[in-house]
């Protein structure tokens, strides 16, 4: 009895997997990495909308408490058309942009850096700091 149990039929075959759709995020991305994807996403959804928002800020400059029952039109012209725009794809297209300019930005910081180290240089020279003095060390006070 104890055999029967143990021994599984031939005929049974496997089940297989369903097969995985390819990620649309190839890489997990940390806290701040996504808020620089966010940022991206509003940017590029700020700038496809920038005439309806230039219509309502002037429109509200010019009132102060009064700019949403005053410039109601305009409002809604921007709410909509930032509604048409703020959506799945283009929070894809600006994950995608954020992943193509990987290589611009990590060069940036290290121009950046370079640029830092080179000011820090000068800096210590102008005011003529030496790290290896320590202040009240003899022939400080000459």
């Amino acid at each position: 009895m104890a055999t029967s149990m143990t021994s599984q039929s031939p005929a049974d075959p496997p089940t297989k997997a369903p097969a995985l759709s390819p990620s649309r995020q190839p890489l997990p991305l940390s806290a701040s990495q996504e808020s620089q994807v966010r940022e991206l996403y509003h940017k590029r959804v700020r700038n496809k909308c920038a005439d309806e928002v230039r219509d309502f800020a002037s429109c509200a400059m010019n009132h102060t408490f009064t700019a949403t029952i005053m410039c109601r039109k305009e409002q809604k012209a921007m709410n909509t058309c930032m509604m048409k725009y703020a959506n799945q794809a283009e929070m894809d297209a600006a994950r995608a942009e954020w992943f193509a300019t990987i290589d611009q930005r990590k060069q940036q910081r290290e121009e950046k850096e370079e640029k830092r180290k080179k000011d820090e240089v000068f800096w210590r020279q102008w005011w003529d700091k030496d790290l290896s003095k320590k202040p009240g060390e003899a022939g400080e006070g000459k």
